[in-house]
Order: structure tokens, then C-alpha cells, then sequence
């Protein structure tokens, strides 16, 4: 009983001193992001450039998504998802919001109400297929004013703006995207099949991150939370 009581406690010691370096690794990366020169674009007499897209980023304080125009700089989001997916989608919506995350967590956790400790331990497990999830927005929601919390702005150029499209691309099995009907959380969002598998390395902000790193914006360099995304990027309202 002893050996046992003693294996438990090394191994809890492990767990905790592993989470430890997880989120100190996390931390540290936050602090040397990739591409800090392009923290603030201004021209030569020191005044901020505007963007070629203005793009976003929202966060519930635990996922990312990437919101983007739904028509812009010759990208055509509706036609990519199409908004009959939903089940009724706003005839004035402005953007479109897409994230990446574990299929059984998406499908199953509408909110933190409904987490369970083997839905959470699956997401972690690397195991699991995946989903994107996307959402189309009025601006109205997206202002300092509006109904989502969390909103943080991207500036982008063409090349930036298309470098991010084509991250979202590759999630897309076989370049199309494949809807999961009657899945949504509301009336104007709907989920669709994905590559990739989702895991402690492999998270949905690192997903968010990795694009906007390869986009060349400022973003650490491994941002396995939403706080290591949205640490280099502007608040609406702020």
C-alpha cells in the first residue's frame, strides 16, 4: 500500500511538474515572437498604414477564431462555405468566422457547462478527427459596442490576406469543404469536415497562430493558448 501511495505521488509530481514546463515553454515563446518588426506598420512619416483587409481575431478566453470579409481582395468566402450550410445566416453579414478544434469537443461542449473530464482528456489525447467551425458576423458585432467580447483587430496586406486563405485551405479535405448538416450552435453557424488531428501540440490557437506567424505577423513562435495569440495583437476598443 505504501509502494503504492508513493508511485501515485511521483507520478502526480510528474504531471503537475510536466504542465509546469508546458506553460512556461508557452510563456517564454510569447515574450520572442517571430516577426516583431511588423508589430506596427506605419509609412515613413510614422502613420499607421492602412490595411489592404481589415481582418480580426476573437477569443472567449480559450479559442481563437479568424474573421475575416467575406468578400475581399478576391476571396469569396460564400462560396467556399456556403451560407445555406447555416440555418439562417443575416442577408447583411459582413464577415465570416473560421476555427479549427477537436471534433468531439466541437460537436459536444456548445459551452463550458457541458465539458466533461473525458471529452476534455479525448482533446488532449492527439486522437481524435477534427472539425472546422464557421460563424458569419454582422460589423455591428465585431465594434467595441457589439455583442461578441474578446475582438481584437488584424491589419493585413494582400500577400498576408492570402497566405491566411490558404492556411484555412489546407484544412479543407481534398479542397472542398464538406458541411456537417443540423451541427451548428445556432442559426448562422454550421461545422465541416477537416484534416489534421487535434492534440496538446496541436491545438486550436496554435492552428490560429501558425497562420498569422506564416502570414509574417508578429505572434510567438508555439501558441498553444489564446492569450499566446492575441498577446501581440490591438483590442477593438481599447
Amino acid at each position: 500500500m505504501r509502494r503504492t501511495l508513493k508511485a501515485l505521488i511521483v507520478l502526480l509530481l510528474a504531471l503537475f511538474l510536466l504542465a509546469d514546463l508546458y506553460v512556461g515553454v508557452a510563456g517564454a515563446l510569447m515574450l520572442w515572437p517571430a516577426h516583431p518588426e511588423q508589430r506596427v506598420v506605419r509609412n515613413a512619416q510614422g502613420v499607421m498604414k492602412p490595411p489592404d483587409v481589415a481582418a480580426y481575431v476573437i477569443s472567449n478566453g480559450a479559442h481563437t477564431d479568424l474573421v475575416f470579409p467575406i468578400r475581399s481582395d478576391g476571396v469569396d468566402w460564400s462560396t467556399v462555405f456556403l451560407p445555406t450550410d447555416a440555418v439562417a445566416v443575416p442577408s447583411d453579414a459582413d464577415f465570416i468566422a473560421i476555427g479549427w478544434g477537436d471534433r468531439e469537443f466541437y460537436l459536444h461542449t456548445p459551452t463550458w457547462a457541458d465539458l466533461t473530464v473525458s471529452r476534455a482528456l479525448g482533446a488532449i489525447s492527439g486522437r481524435n478527427p477534427s472539425l472546422l467551425h464557421v460563424t458569419w458576423l454582422k460589423q455591428s458585432q465585431l465594434d467595441a459596442t457589439g455583442d461578441i467580447s474578446g475582438v481584437y483587430a488584424l491589419p493585413l496586406t494582400s500577400a498576408q490576406y492570402a497566405s491566411l486563405a490558404a492556411h484555412v485551405r489546407t484544412k479543407l479535405p481534398g479542397g472542398r469543404a464538406l458541411p456537417l448538416p443540423g451541427t451548428g450552435y445556432g442559426k448562422q453557424d454550421a461545422f465541416y469536415e477537416a484534416t489534421g488531428s487535434y492534440g496538446p501540440f496541436e491545438t486550436c490557437n496554435t492552428w490560429t497562430g501558425r497562420g498569422l506567424r506564416d502570414a509574417g505577423l508578429t505572434m510567438g513562435h508555439w501558441t498553444p493558448f489564446d492569450y499566446n495569440v492575441v498577446r501581440h495583437l490591438d483590442a477593438v476598443g481599447r
